[in-house]
């Protein structure tokens, strides 16, 4: 079946080359046995996945069941998964199937399989291992024939190094591992994906049809969606219930995008929405060290010429905060009072007698190198997460590519 035939079957939007791969990889799956991890971000669309390899496979007329992992009690998720005898806890007036008996022959699929207790993943182990289960409160040994589809948001490799997942099982369900890109690598899907939601909800609702104005829309797709399709769909109807002018446009978005969502990169960009002139904390380290360097640049002019007798002019407001607020190099340069200045308009200059110079102090090339700071941070998150770059690139905030590429870039082994 074609990738297109399989979207308009499950209502998939959207023409990206990464989304594509995915139901690529499903696809071709489908027809065997194997397990499949599926992994994403909350709100990607995990769920359809199953659905495509369910379909595609030999167990299509077998019972398909999705289990919700997180939302099941954890005195109670063995029962619900591999049933329970009569008598074998309070409550069990009766025998019960659990769902690997009710499903055999036909496929499960774990949602959030991360949130599994420990003790019920060496139980999941088992069934993937040899087929086998054992009903709570039951010493009888059965046998199922089941295909395991899982999916979590959760970061699994950190989890196992915090003993929350087991090492073993995360193998056994990662045969084939299949990671849905967030909306926000998915740029071209945004627009599609906007126009389909509203057109639905002015069907739903019976309003008229709503469009994006041209600031808007770039707005839309310069948003970083962490919450992904869910959200963008929520956004949507949010949009399509409370304005009654259905021309929106980047103001009238920009009330309904969480702040924190609006994307950090270009700079630019987000500080055209954001006039507070807030920065994270990696952006504000980069400013503090841009600025530091561009001053340790002065300073070291200021102090050549001085050493070589020539007067310097700086200007008024640069010489009022060395004086009032320090410098980074006060052990270098001390500045003398403002009123032993010469002043010309809003520049001063400065003779060489109005500045004591320790002889003794070595003047140092103390200019940052970003590029070695940045290969240093790599190398340091590289090292925590013993190679996993997958892990680091996360913990840098930035994508596995550009990881790739500075790892190459600095010669990084």
């Amino acid at each position: 079946m074609k990738i297109q035939d399989l979207k308009l079957r499950f209502g998939i939007i959207g023409n990206s080359p990464q989304l594509d791969y995915c139901i690529d990889i499903a696809r071709q799956v489908a027809p065997t046995d194997l397990s499949v991890l599926i992994t994403g971000e909350s709100g990607t669309g995990k769920e359809i996945f199953p659905q495509i390899i369910h379909f595609l496979s030999s167990r299509k007329h077998g019972s398909y069941i999705a289990v919700n992992c997180g939302a099941i009690p954890e005195g109670t998720i063995d029962s619900e998964l591999f049933g329970h005898e009569k008598g074998s806890f309070t409550g069990a007036h009766e025998a019960r199937k659990g769902y690997f008996e009710v499903a055999n022959g036909g496929t499960i699929f774990l949602d959030e399989v991360a949130e599994l207790p420990l003790l019920t993943q060496v139980r999941l182990l088992r069934v993937l291992e040899t087929g086998e289960f054992i009903r709570v409160g039951s010493s009888k040994v059965q046998k199922t024939n089941v295909r395991i589809v899982a999916a979590t948001n959760v970061n699994i490799p950190e989890a196992i190094e915090k003993g929350r997942f087991r090492e073993d099982l995360y193998y056994r369900l990662n045969t084939v591992p299949v990671s849905i890109p967030p909306l926000r690598d998915r740029k071209e899907d945004i627009l599609l994906l906007f126009r389909k939601f509203a057109a639905d909800f002015s069907d739903k609702y019976k309003m008229p049809y709503m469009v994006l104005l041209p600031e808007a829309q770039k707005l839309l797709m310069d948003n970083r969606w962490p919450g992904n399709v869910r959200q963008l769909k929520n956004i949507t109807e949010q949009l399509s219930i409370l304005e009654k002018n259905k021309e929106i446009s980047a103001e009238v978005l920009l009330k309904y995008l969480p702040k924190e969502s609006i994307a950090s990169v270009p700079m630019v960009l987000r500080e055209a929405f954001n006039s507070s002139g807030d920065y994270s904390e990696r952006e504000l380290l980069y400013k503090v060290l841009f600025d530091m360097k561009k001053d340790l640049t002065e300073l070291k002019s200021v102090v050549a010429n001085l050493m070589s007798g020539s007067k310097v002019e700086l200007s008024s407001e640069k010489i009022y905060h060395q004086a009032n607020f320090g410098d980074h190099s006060s052990s270098i340069i001390t500045p003398a009072p403002i009123s032993s200045f010469h002043s010309s308009g809003s520049n001063v200059t400065i003779e060489p007698a109005d500045i004591n110079i320790d002889a003794h102090t070595e003047i140092k090339d103390e200019l940052l190198s970003l590029a070695d700071k940045e290969k240093e941070m790599i190398i340091k998150s590289l090292e925590k997460h013993r190679g996993r770059r997958k892990n680091s690139a996360k913990e840098l905030g930035i994508s596995e590519r550009t990881l790739y590429r500075k790892i190459n870039e600095y010669g990084i082994k």
